[in-house]
């Protein structure tokens, strides 16, 4: 099964919400999915996208199921990175990160999980904590800046391009590549008999897809074993995330 989602309708229902670690107020919408789960096991994506306040802190934690996280805009600092748009963060479950603080402008940033699992965060700073935590490989990588073309030079693009996101070197089915496509360009893919489900974020230009045109900032996820289809740029090309899930270790 293929799940699609246009941006511009996550964006338009952002509603208050509390951050479960220090109840400060900021914005969440989902694309796919609960906003978090305690379920052991569960089918189906889960992605979300929150809109931190200004200056805001979210203390260090982690999650019980692996996740890609994008951070599309404003900016802020993970641990001693920086982090700006465009910017793409993989950890593992039960691998802690942050704390995650936005700077004077806030800063967004989309989860994406390939099942609905026990993802709710585990605080580091409240008791318990340990006992929660599972065997993983503990990676928590962000990518350096990924810079986007201006409109013209990716409209008339000549070739595809797929460009690795990550520096470290991979050791399982997982990936992450930046695709650019001119307008009406198209490619197969990748392989979907790999790893466990592949997201497709429009991070600019568009997308068409069974007939429709999906703007930037949305979302495709693609279950494991889907069969094989191509991804075209709309008329002003198109530049996406293209991330794979190792199988689930857990």
């Amino acid at each position: 099964m293929i799940h699609t989602k246009n941006g511009a309708e996550v964006l338009d229902n952002l509603k208050p919400v509390n951050s479960p670690g220090t109840g400060i107020e900021h914005w969440g919408s989902s694309y796919f999915g609960p906003r978090y789960s305690t379920a052991e096991v569960s089918s189906g994506p889960q992605a979300l996208m929150t809109q931190m306040s200004a200056n805001e802190t979210i203390l260090p934690h982690f999650h019980g199921v692996a996740q890609f996280q994008i951070f599309p805009s404003g900016a802020g600092v993970m641990g001693k990175t920086e982090v700006r748009p465009l910017m793409l963060q993989y950890k593992d479950h039960h691998s802690a990160y942050g704390p995650l603080v936005a700077g004077p402008h806030g800063l967004t940033f989309i989860a994406l999980r390939n099942r609905i699992g026990d993802s709710a965060p585990v605080y580091l700073s409240k008791p318990g904590y340990r006992e929660k935590l599972k065997p993983s490989k503990r990676r928590n990588w962000i990518s350096p800046h990924i810079a986007l073309s201006t409109r013209p030079v990716l409209q008339y693009r000549k070739e595809a391009a797929w460009e690795p996101i990550f520096e470290q070197e991979i050791k399982d089915e997982m990936s992450a590549q930046l695709l650019r496509l001119g307008a009406g360009m198209s490619v197969p893919v990748p392989d979907t008999r790999i790893g466990s489900g592949q997201y497709l974020f429009v991070a600019n230009g568009n997308m068409q897809l069974d007939g429709r045109a999906l703007p930037e900032w949305s979302m495709v996820y693609i279950e494991p074993d889907e069969a094989a289809f191509d991804i075209t740029a709309g008329p002003v090309g198109l530049e996406a995330l293209v991330m794979r899930f190792p199988v689930n270790d857990d």
